[in-house]
């Protein structure tokens, strides 16, 4: 016969387990890593969409972080992960291509910091259309998309042509420099609002729409959900599962 305090023992023990398991689950998520999802084509093709990531929050420091350990000051080509400033509820994925004191202006859509323009062998342009805004900012005149707060900011700081990035802020742009909503549109990144960088993609998935035809009616989304979870193995993209972002 089982010794009852012995199987109180083992139930204690397995519940002990259970919660130091929830609680360093909890911990990690909090602090250390943070899943995310690529919704837009913004990043491509250093990011995709349908690419997850493991997002590290702890490079930049920020809150206790600052006090336990080292941490890296946001440097210019980094990819950062951040709460939307117009709607802090989002986050974005964009690259820093202008930090505090920097001078920034785009010049035939390529970036010119301080006089020098950037080496950026990971940006694509799609559109064989010239956008004065977009591509010469800030000289182009006005865009219907940009924020108004914004366009009465960006003149205060701009000064022979050039845009001043204030203490505190990063100027961000996105890869696919043509189809990005960014700070050419709406700002800077306050350093408060960068949760971390990208660490890996952990997997990642092409669209299904080629392979499902769309058909009208409220079943649509169930019908691909279940078309994708039946075709996981052919939809994920191998190439890019566990690729370290840089």
């Amino acid at each position: 016969m089982m010794d009852v305090g012995k199987k109180r023992t083992d139930w204690v023990v397995a519940v002990q387990s259970l919660l130091s398991t929830v609680v360093i689950a909890v911990f990690v998520i909090a602090f250390v890593v943070q899943a995310f999802q690529i919704p837009s084509e913004s990043m491509e093709r250093t990011l995709l969409i349908g690419d997850y990531l493991l997002v590290d929050k702890l490079t930049y420091g920020g809150g206790v972080a600052n006090r336990v350990m080292p941490y890296q000051p946001v440097r210019r080509g980094d990819i950062v992960v951040f709460h939307y400033p117009v709607h802090p509820s989002q986050h974005f994925v964009k690259r820093v291509v202008g930090v505090p004191g920097d001078r920034v202006r785009l010049v035939n859509r390529q970036v010119e910091v301080d006089g020098v323009l950037l080496n950026e062998p990971y940006v694509i342009h799609r559109s064989p259309i010239h956008d004065a805004f977009r591509d010469e900012f800030p000289r182009g005149g006005a865009a219907p998309q940009v924020e108004a707060q914004w366009w009465l900011q960006m003149k205060k700081l701009v000064e022979d042509g050039e845009l001043i990035v204030p203490e505190g802020s990063y100027f961000v742009l996105g890869d696919n420099r043509d189809e990005s909503l960014d700070s050419r549109y709406w700002g800077f990144v306050p350093r408060a609002n960068i949760i971390g960088r990208p660490l890996l993609i952990y997997w990642s998935l092409r669209s299904t729409s080629d392979d499902v035809p769309v058909s009208p009616g409220a079943s649509d989304k169930l019908y691909h959900f279940a078309y994708a979870v039946s075709h996981l193995f052919h939809i994920t993209r191998w190439d890019r599962t566990f690729r370290v972002i840089k």
